[in-house]
């Protein structure tokens, strides 16, 4: 009997160091586990918009898509107004964000004068640089294509391209225009500017450049390209046998033969993975903005046939959509 019970005694501790072993086991991977949820579970990310609009919208769902998971996206929208995108950030420098996105420049602008302690990466926004949105607590990505990546598209699709020349507002432009001088001595071109100081000047310089170039290459300047103008300037080059690049696809489909562009969603998500770097504590965010990775490129096959201009295969496979 007293064998029985003995037996019974060490099987009831032996059951109880193994309940033990157990539960410690249990609270070991139950710590396991919550190290595995990532930080961003408990993140607050605000996101300040310039104003409402399609692009906008689709440059945020780019963004939710790739940036860190469980993240809180909590938007406010400034529409369209400076001085409300500045209280809005006075709101959010008092809140908990972890981490400010500023879409559009009046976002951007508004967040860089308010915002000072806390992260700030900014998208959708032309030329940053210009507009001075660099600070120790801001980044963000570039909305245009880097120079150096279209003069060399230029040169794929255009291999005999040596004078090139564009229209542009001094007072908007001439910083680019310079830079882009520069870079067109690198791929063996030569860049030529045609200064234009109001719409009126357009008629005159257009006449002027396609007479010494052999392609126009359009940038973003709102004092040449104007609803008036654009199709102007599209069918004079093609009357004079001048291919025109473009920067959107809009300019494609009413006529240009090539144009280079970025994807508004691939922006955002591009952006996404810039935040969800910035907040697993890389470090330093990046002093200059940067560069979108995937190019979208449209050729208008029409206005192609109409210059004669063939492309080889490996050219049509890199084309991302057709006119």
């Amino acid at each position: 009997m007293m064998k029985t019970i003995g037996h019974i005694n060490r099987l009831f501790r032996a059951w109880r160091t193994l309940a033990a072993w157990a539960v410690l086991g249990l609270a070991w991977l139950l710590g396991l586990c919550t190290l595995c949820v990532p930080e961003a579970a408990a993140m607050d990310i605000a996101i300040l918009q310039s104003s409402d609009i399609a692009a906008y919208r689709e440059a945020i769902a780019g963004l939710k898509a790739t940036g860190p998971i469980g993240a809180t996206y909590t938007e406010y929208d400034a529409q369209g107004d400076l001085e409300a995108g500045k209280k809005l950030a006075r709101k959010l420098r008092a809140s908990n964000a972890s981490l400010v996105v500023a879409v559009g420049l009046k976002a951007a602008l508004a967040a860089k004068v308010e915002i000072v302690d806390v992260p700030i990466v900014y998208l959708m926004v032309q030329d940053p640089l210009k507009h001075q949105l660099t600070a120790a607590n801001m980044t963000g990505t570039l909305l245009e294509v880097p120079l150096d990546r279209q003069f060399k598209i230029m040169r794929m699709f255009l291999p005999t391209l040596h004078r090139l020349g564009t229209l542009y507002d001094p007072a908007k432009t001439s910083v680019r225009v310079k830079e882009a001088e520069r870079q067109a001595t690198i791929f063996d071109c030569r860049l030529k500017g045609f200064p234009v100081e109001s719409e009126k000047d357009v008629p005159p310089q257009l006449r002027a450049m396609l007479e010494e170039v052999e392609a126009l290459w359009l940038i973003p300047d709102s004092t040449v390209l104007t609803n008036e103008s654009v199709q102007f300037i599209l069918d004079s080059a093609l009357a004079r046998q001048v291919p025109v690049i473009g920067f959107s696809p809009e300019f494609t489909r009413m006529g240009a033969l090539l144009s280079m562009s970025v994807n508004y969603g691939d922006v955002g998500r591009e952006t996404g993975l810039l935040v969800k770097h910035i907040l697993d504590g890389a470090g330093l965010l990046p002093l200059d903005p940067l560069p979108i990775e995937r190019l979208k490129i449209t050729v208008n096959l029409k206005t192609a046939k109409f210059l004669g201009i063939t492309f080889s295969k490996e050219l049509t496979s890199l084309i991302d959509e057709t006119y």
